[in-house]
Parts: C-alpha cells; sequence; structure tokens
C-alpha cells in the first residue's frame, strides 16, 4: 500500500467510533429495506380488504410500490452533489429526518393519494442517505475493514427486513387491517428517528476537510475524532470540474451505475412482489398474514447473505463477491424456470416437489446479498475521488434506482402477461449482463487507500514536478 497524508487514519485498528458511525450511518439502510418488503404487505391488505380512500387496480398498485423509489432517484442526485458542494457534515441528518417525517405520516394517510405524497417525501430521504451515509464510513474507515464497514451499513438494510416480516405478520394475524397497515407504515420510522441528533455531531471527514475545503484544522478535528493525527502539509488539489470527472471515470460509471440498474431490476421486482412470487411456488395463502410470512421466506435467507458479505469483503474482494454473486442468481434463476410447468402463462405445477423450488428460488436473494446488492452499496464509495465521491455514489444508486422503479411498477403487468416463468428468465439474462459489466469495467478496491484507489494525490504531485 503506497503512503498516504491520511496513512494514520488508514493504519487505524478498529475503534468504538467506527462503530459509532456505523450505528449512526447504518439506520437509514434499516428504513430502506423495512419499506421494500412492508410496502408489499400493505398492497396485500389493500387488494383483500378493498379499505375505502385505499382501493387499488393494477396502475395504483404499480404507482404505490415505486412511488418512494422515484423520488429516491432524486435524493440520491441532489444528496450526493450536495455532499460534495457543501460537505458530507453540512446535510448530514436531513436525509434521516426526511425520511422518519415521510414513514410516520404514511401511517395517518387519510387516503391513497396522501399515502403516495408521504411515500415520496420518504422515499427522498432514503435516497439522500445512499451517498452521504456510505461515504461518511469509507472516509473514516480504516483500510483492513474499510470493506466490512461500508458493508455493514449496508447490512442493517437485513435487519430491516426481519424487522418488516416480524411487524407485517403480528400486525396482521393480531390488528384490525385499518389499523395494521398503519402500524406497518409507522414502524419504520423509529430507527432512523433515533439517529438524527448522533448525525447533526459527526465531525466532517478530515479527507473531505483537507482535500476539497482546504481546511487542514477542520482535518484534524476529524481525525482526533478516531484517535488519528494527519501527515498531511498541502490542504487541497486542484479540483475536477464536471466535464473533467466524467471523462476521466465514465468506464468506473458504467461499472457502478450499470450494474447496480441491473442488480435492482431483479432485486425490486422480486422484493416488493415476494408475497405472490411465493404464494404462487407454495400456493394460496389462508389468510394475509400467512401470506407475508410466506413472503418473508426467501428475506430471511437473504440475512444471511448481507453477513457473508461482511465477513468475506475484505478478504474476497468486491469483485468476485460481484461476479459470483450475478453468477449464481443467473443459474438460480434459471432453474426456477427450467422446473416449472405452465398453462397458458399460469403455473400448473413443478418438475420438483414445490417446497425444493422454492429453496432454489429463496437461495437467489441469499446471493443477491452475498453479492450485487451490498457490493454495488460499496464500491461507489471508495473509486470515485473526495470532491466527487457523493456524486458518484449518487450517480449510481439513481441509477440502481430507475432499474428498481422500472422493475417494480412493471412486475405485476409482466406477471399476468408473460408469467413468472418466463420472468425468471429473463431475469437470468439481466443477471448475466452484471456479471459481464462488472468483470469489464469495476476496479478492485481491497486493501488499497483511497488515495491509491483515485490517484487524486498522485495527480497533484505530478503537476508541482512539471
Amino acid at each position: 500500500m503506497s503512503k498516504s497524508p491520511f496513512s494514520s487514519i488508514d493504519g487505524l485498528k478498529l475503534t468504538f467510533n467506527h462503530i459509532k458511525i456505523w450505528y449512526t450511518s447504518g439506520m437509514g439502510f434499516f428504513t430502506d429495506a423495512y419499506d421494500l418488503f412492508i410496502i408489499g404487505a400493505i398492497i396485500d391488505i389493500f387488494e383483500a380488504y378493498a379499505l375505502p380512500g385505499f382501493r387499488l387496480n393494477t396502475f395504483y398498485e404499480g404507482i404505490l410500490a415505486s412511488s418512494s423509489i422515484v423520488t429516491a432517484i432524486l435524493g440520491q442526485l441532489i444528496f450526493g452533489i450536495l455532499g460534495d458542494k457543501l460537505g458530507r457534515k453540512k446535510i448530514y441528518g436531513v436525509e434521516a429526518s426526511l425520511l422518519s417525517a415521510g414513514a410516520f405520516l404514511s401511517a395517518f394517510s387519510p387516503n391513497l393519494i396522501w399515502l403516495l405524497i408521504f411515500r415520496m417525501i420518504m422515499g427522498f430521504g432514503i435516497g439522500g442517505d445512499y451517498p452521504i451515509s456510505a461515504t461518511i464510513m469509507s472516509e473514516y474507515a480504516n483500510v483492513k475493514d474499510r470493506g466490512k464497514l461500508i458493508a455493514l451499513v449496508f447490512a442493517n438494510q437485513g435487519i430491516g427486513t426481519l424487522a418488516a416480516v416480524a411487524v407485517g405478520a403480528i400486525s396482521a394475524f393480531t390488528l384490525p387491517p385499518d389499523i395494521a397497515w398503519r402500524v406497518m407504515a409507522g414502524v419504520g420510522a423509529i430507527p432512523a428517528a433515533t439517529v438524527i441528533y448522533l448525525r447533526r455531531k459527526v465531525p466532517e471527514t478530515p479527507r473531505y476537510a483537507a482535500l476539497v475545503k482546504g481546511d487542514l484544522k477542520e482535518a484534524e478535528r476529524g481525525a482526533s475524532f478516531l484517535g488519528a493525527k494527519l501527515s498531511i502539509t498541502r490542504s487541497e488539489v486542484k479540483k475536477l470540474n464536471f466535464s473533467g470527472f466524467l471523462g476521466k471515470y465514465w468506464k468506473l460509471l458504467i461499472g457502478t451505475a450499470g450494474t447496480w440498474f441491473m442488480l435492482d431490476v431483479a432485486y425490486y421486482g422480486t422484493g416488493v412482489y415476494s408475497g405472490p412470487i411465493v404464494s404462487s411456488i407454495l400456493g394460496k395463502p389462508s389468510s394475509i398474514g400467512q401470506e407475508i410470512v410466506f413472503a418473508g421466506i426467501p428475506f430471511i435467507v437473504g440475512f444471511f447473505g448481507y453477513f457473508t458479505a461482511v465477513g468475506l469483503m475484505d478478504k474476497l474482494g468486491r469483485k468476485v463477491i460481484q461476479t459470483q454473486g450475478f453468477v449464481m442468481m443467473a443459474v438460480l434463476y434459471a432453474i426456477v424456470s427450467a422446473v416449472t410447468v405452465v398453462t397458458a402463462t399460469k403455473i400448473s405445477g413443478f418438475l420438483i416437489p414445490a417446497g425444493e423450488t422454492l429453496a432454489i428460488y429463496a437461495l437467489t436473494f441469499f446471493f443477491i446479498d452475498f453479492g450485487p446488492n451490498t457490493t454495488t452499496f460499496v464500491v461507489p464509495a471508495e473509486v470515485y475521488p473526495t470532491s466527487y465521491r457523493t456524486t458518484g455514489h449518487g450517480i449510481s444508486a439513481a441509477a440502481g434506482k430507475i432499474g428498481a422503479a422500472i422493475s417494480t411498477y412493471l412486475f405485476p403487468s409482466l406477471m399476468q402477461s408473460i408469467g413468472l416463468k418466463n420472468l425468471l428468465l429473463m431475469l437470468a439474462i439481466i443477471s448475466v449482463v452484471g456479471a459481464l459489466l462488472t468483470i469489464a469495467f469495476v476496479k478492485e478496491p481491497k486493501m488499497k487507500s483511497l488515495e491509491e484507489l483515485t490517484g487524486e494525490l498522485e495527480a497533484e504531485k505530478e503537476e508541482v514536478k512539471q
């Protein structure tokens, strides 16, 4: 590893404040994953009970499922740009406030239109959380544990999905439907609300303070938060303009944005509509509560994938984990498609027992999470220069959410028109494309300092020599 002016931070052992930043950064992703699952459960209730003001057709079902995703795209782009223009600290906590308020107000929506509005506010906050939290964790992390720490921030999604399964099932089994869905919607606000104050107290990252703001004193304060000292004498490097950034990093953007797009096309469609997919394999559930439990099975399997990724991120590397994840997704989707017997797009049976079919399908969620769902979040927080790190991450995340919005909106109609068998085959092809993009365009950041990865300080040295 080449010498870096931030070597005291890069060489630190894992500290309590690393863990504190992980907790502070991770709670927004609890809400993100909680919402991904819980909106499917809420849609199930609306369809089953036709509650006044919340009656759905195919159009409104797609809009409700994708509404928070659409505004998340805006949040990722806007907060990504602001994080580089104004600094990480100035806006940290704003996104958590928005997503908490949106989730809380959703529980009190008087009708479907207001529910859509509040979910759009929540989505904007969720989107903003991606580039800021990922970058803060990346810029504070030591080299040895950086992949693990950024992955741990994202692994709060696993906890969020388990909480969503539990809250959804308990609410559906014990509460009247008009109360149950409101409880499901509101609980997602709690975790993010607990870290708003903590986020406002996190110092500006030393890298941003020194390399972008040119404030060495603020950089030293950030380093002292971890008990480190900086060895930097120059306060800033030459900043790229946006066209220069695109000209230098366009291949990386294809890698980080393109793979995230492919991943979210597969993940969000199967995630939001997990209930109908699993029910089509196991048979019609006896109640909404049972359908929620059915829907949770793949997510429970996926939970272990998050933490497998955390454990192996700095050993195997991001590129290996992402490639094998996409490949295994393709293989498993193709197997489930091959064993599904259809008559006029309707499933009439399987070539193997239904339980085995479900087990193979559920494994796709394990390899999604021990694969591109985690790594597409980690890599963009490492490979872009400090002055465009949140922008690069925001563009990549927004590309993913565009895929998610397309998938979530079209999934119900595709299930009806081409059927699950052909839909899974399509997802297998998309996964193969994701693997190829990873191999061709994604850089391996394992065990390298951020400055070694981006070359931003080396570029400045060359300019000084000339």
